[in-house]
């Protein structure tokens, strides 16, 4: 055994009687609330996570086994609600999730949420090569509601104007704006809600998705529209893109509780990570709504096309803000 080995080993060993009993209190604060708690419980279970949170901090200093450090982070994120969620105002449990523990979440996912956006990707990558090659099968990805005349026998100018007409829209907008939330909100649930059934469908959906963008944009390609299409796309699509790959990986979340369940047994591992997935899902559900204001509002009124990507990008750099760096001095980090 190496000595990095023999430290973990040791380092554990230590401190692994205390984490257990974190472990014991959340699991019974998950199943019946703080009420299943007494006063000295309450108490032990704030001190226990305390010392758990600065364990980890050590194991992570010292680069000891990765296993080990996503356990406790997992409990360190589980603790922090049991531990805060009673004790906060309305606003303050709103504030927490959106900036301390979604974007904890996204960090710990991030096999979860790359494995998700490969399928996506691959759908897109497939879409767009095939129906570059026979643009008859552009009618066979792309849903015939969703085109709205935008298709292959459409003329290259209707196509055109499309992407910077604004005549006639600005009473429309709301109402358009509600259905691009519920539609696509609809979609990424569903996403999650197949992780249920041992995640295939998870990557089938995502990839037919895929599929889907990438026939639209062949078919702007192949017009010569492809900058003109990504700038009216991008602004809400690096919102909405990205909250359709937290749905799917939040479904991948069930499929691994179902198929890998942990030494809880199967139905005790689906109802703690069924948690964390159904927190993850609601926090998309808040992206996909900016989205579609996105959709609904700012790029049909905007049509200038450097100010699009401009806006793109600048979404972009605030996502990965978001998701790499908010969050990082609390619980689970």
């Amino acid at each position: 055994m190496s000595d990095g080995e023999l430290r973990s080993v040791q380092f554990r060993r230590e401190r692994e009687a205390a984490w257990r009993e974190l472990e014991g209190l959340v699991i019974a604060v998950e199943k019946r609330g703080m009420r299943a708690l007494d006063a000295s419980d309450a108490r032990r279970l704030a001190m226990l996570y305390r010392g758990t949170l600065s364990a980890l901090s050590v194991a992570r200093a010292i680069s000891l086994d990765r296993n080990l450090v996503d356990w406790l982070e997992s409990l360190c994120s589980r603790a922090y609600l049991c531990v805060y969620s009673s004790k906060r105002s309305a606003s303050g449990a709103l504030a927490g999730f959106f900036l301390r523990w979604f974007p904890q979440q996204m960090r710990r996912l991030r096999w979860h949420l790359l494995l998700a956006f490969v399928f996506l990707g691959a759908g897109m990558l497939a879409g767009f090569l095939l129906t570059l090659g026979d643009m008859e099968l552009f009618y066979s990805f792309m849903p015939a509601g969703m085109t709205q005349g935008r298709n292959p026998a459409a003329t290259t100018e209707f196509l055109r104007d499309g992407l910077y007409d604004v005549e006639h829209l600005n009473d429309s907008l709301a109402a358009f704006a509600s259905f691009l939330f519920s539609h696509n909100a609809r979609i990424g649930i569903m996403a999650f809600a197949l992780g249920f059934v041992f995640g295939l469908p998870v990557f089938y959906l995502l990839f037919y998705n895929g599929l889907s963008l990438g026939a639209f944009a062949a078919l702007y390609h192949s017009r010569g529209l492809s900058v003109d299409l990504w700038g009216w796309l991008l602004p809400h699509g690096v919102t909405e893109l990205f909250a359709v790959v937290v749905c799917g990986a939040a479904g991948l979340v069930l499929a691994q509780a179902l198929l890998f369940p942990d030494r809880h047994g199967r139905l005790d591992t689906l109802r703690v990570r069924g948690r964390e997935a159904a927190g993850i899902a609601l926090g998309a559900v808040v992206l996909f709504f900016i989205a579609a204001l996105f959709e609904g509002f700012f790029r049909q009124l905007v049509t200038d096309v450097e100010v699009r990507y401009l806006t793109a990008t600048t979404m972009a750099a605030f996502w990965l803000f978001y998701f790499l760096v908010l969050g990082r001095r609390g619980a689970g980090t």
